[in-house]
């Protein structure tokens, strides 16, 4: 037994209770498996957390998914039905018909909104109640009726391929945001839509996202098992090495609505690549190039993914938003738009549930297998064990993660730091992050804000000791965050040059 051990073991808390052993198969120890984290993980209607997304537009679908019959959804723990009516119009609706409670996911698509299956009602995309079948000759009481009823309704809107939806109060309503005017995508890329099921609680899934380290053991390639390589590593890519985790710094910006998450790793011992992921609550990530492998200079390379984790109920959620394809953000070439869309990812294979060679030929919704309930029955959950992913890692969690069972080191510093400015803004700790205060905000920078989303090569040689060069890392690193928010103040081009000019002098200066 260990000097620490026998401390744990004779030790405890004020009161004299042993708090843990850490002894020598000492399980039976630690198998009480305690509550979750209700006031984060939990978000349907009336919980902190559900209240505060509610004020936030969210992706809730792809367009494909809206067919010629309705399509039933569970977002926030509410059973919802979307459709296009036949004028083009896209409608979100409670999915249990107010007059007797038959889903409307069975319902008729109407040239103008939709008519339940059991009775006949037909609901506009806003909840009112067109018409009500009542016998002839009774046509006023049947128009008295329809104004007395109304079908819960969210407004919805499209962008690129996704559905999105506002479940506030309507009076509250923020501006739709559209990052940076137009997701700073240049004229030779696009915005390609994609979904991928978690089952498991949203708040693990936005924290790995914030987990920055995970990637030196996940996604390096000496950690697949006897060479059964299954696109899950950076490796794969020829991507800069993540065999060494990066140096991070986490830095709260946009007065704590958001969350720069700056790392610089070494390419080479002449290139410092500094990446820098944006953390926007309550759920958005936006994403600088995944593929880079740093051996050319690159300063102010935007957005590759922008990703939202959607809460289904409490034990699933998915991750909905765009991948940026095309040449001017991904300059090596290796994004493969067809492998982009429902249930599929065109990068490390391991994010979603089911395996590519499950899915060849088949991208079309009405294709794809079911995703199997539990993980470890898919056809290929061996291959999953030899090679796993994101998906593996974040769901194997338990279905709602513990938090007070987790014992984190510095490098968990960002999630965890992440959940704070969640718990703050949730709580209103911090009024800047309220629900109203980000409204005024959206208003105040036209709907489009600025994003840190950065991906930057530096040509500064490496530091002569071990010290030395860890010292300049992080200095860079935070000279970086803080000339995006020197610049926040500016849009488009006039940024773009402002930042790219800050980084030559920053680069400059560091190798005179």
């Amino acid at each position: 037994m260990t000097i620490k051990s026998e401390q744990m073991e004779k030790g405890g808390s004020a009161g004299g209770t042993v708090v843990k052993k850490l002894i020598p198969y000492g399980g039976y120890h630690t198998n009480k498996i305690p509550t979750h984290d209700v006031e984060l993980t939990e978000t349907g209607p009336g919980t902190p957390t559900g209240e505060y997304m509610r004020r936030f537009w969210h992706p809730v679908c792809m367009s494909m998914e809206l067919t010629d019959t309705p399509r039933f959804l569970k977002i926030l723990n509410e059973e919802l039905v979307a459709f296009r009516d036949g004028s083009g119009r896209v409608g979100l609706l409670h999915a249990h018909c107010v007059h007797r409670g038959a889903s409307l996911e069975y319902g008729a698509i109407q040239e103008r909104g939709i008519q339940c299956c059991y009775h006949g009602m037909v609901f506009d995309v806003d909840g009112t109640c067109l018409h009500a079948p009542f016998p002839k000759g009774e046509e006023a009481e049947a128009e008295k009726y329809a104004c007395s009823i109304r079908q819960g309704a969210y407004k919805a809107v499209e962008r690129n391929g996704l559905v999105f939806a506002y479940m506030g109060p309507p009076e509250e309503e923020l501006p739709f945001p559209e990052w940076e005017g137009n997701f700073t995508v240049l004229p030779t890329d696009e915005l390609v839509p994609y979904s991928n099921f978690q089952h498991c609680n949203w708040l693990q899934v936005q924290d790995n996202a914030a987990d920055n380290y995970h990637a030196a053991a996940l996604h390096a390639g000496r950690n697949v098992v006897g060479g059964h390589y299954q696109g899950t590593t950076f490796d794969e890519v020829g991507a800069a090495s993540m065999e060494v985790p990066p140096d991070m710094q986490f830095i709260p910006v946009q007065q704590g609505r958001s969350l720069a998450c700056a790392g610089a790793r070494r390419a080479d011992k002449d290139h410092l690549f500094v990446r820098v992921q944006h953390q926007v609550l309550p759920n958005l990530s936006l994403h600088a190039y995944t593929s880079e492998d740093g051996l050319n200079k690159k300063l102010f390379s935007r957005f590759h993914m922008i990703r939202w984790t959607v809460p289904v109920d409490d034990e699933n959620s998915k991750m909905i938003g765009w991948r940026v394809m095309g040449p001017g953000v991904d300059t090596r070439g290796v994004g493969d738009k067809s492998m982009v869309g429902y249930e599929t990812i065109d990068f490390l294979e391991g994010q979603v549930a089911m395996r590519r060679p499950e899915r060849f030929g088949k991208y079309k919704l009405e294709d794809m297998p079911p995703i199997p309930p539990n993980h470890r029955e898919r056809a290929h959950y061996k291959d999953a064990q030899y090679a796993p992913g994101d998906y593996e890692a974040i769901i194997s969690q338990r279905p709602i993660a513990v938090h007070s069972l987790e014992h984190p080191t510095k490098f968990d510093a960002g999630l965890y730091l992440f959940r704070k400015m969640l718990r703050d803004a949730v709580r209103g700790t911090n009024p800047a992050a309220s629900p109203a205060e980000f409204a005024q905000w959206l208003r105040d920078v036209g709907a489009a804000p600025n994003s840190y989303c950065s991906g930057n090569v530096f040509e500064i040689p490496e530091a002569a000791t071990v010290e030395e060069e860890v010292a300049q890392r992080r200095r860079i690193s935070k000279a970086v965050v803080a000339i995006l928010t020197q610049s926040d103040h500016l849009k488009g081009d006039e940024r773009a040059a402002f930042v790219r000019a800050k980084m030559d002098e920053l680069e400059q200066s560091t190798r005179e």
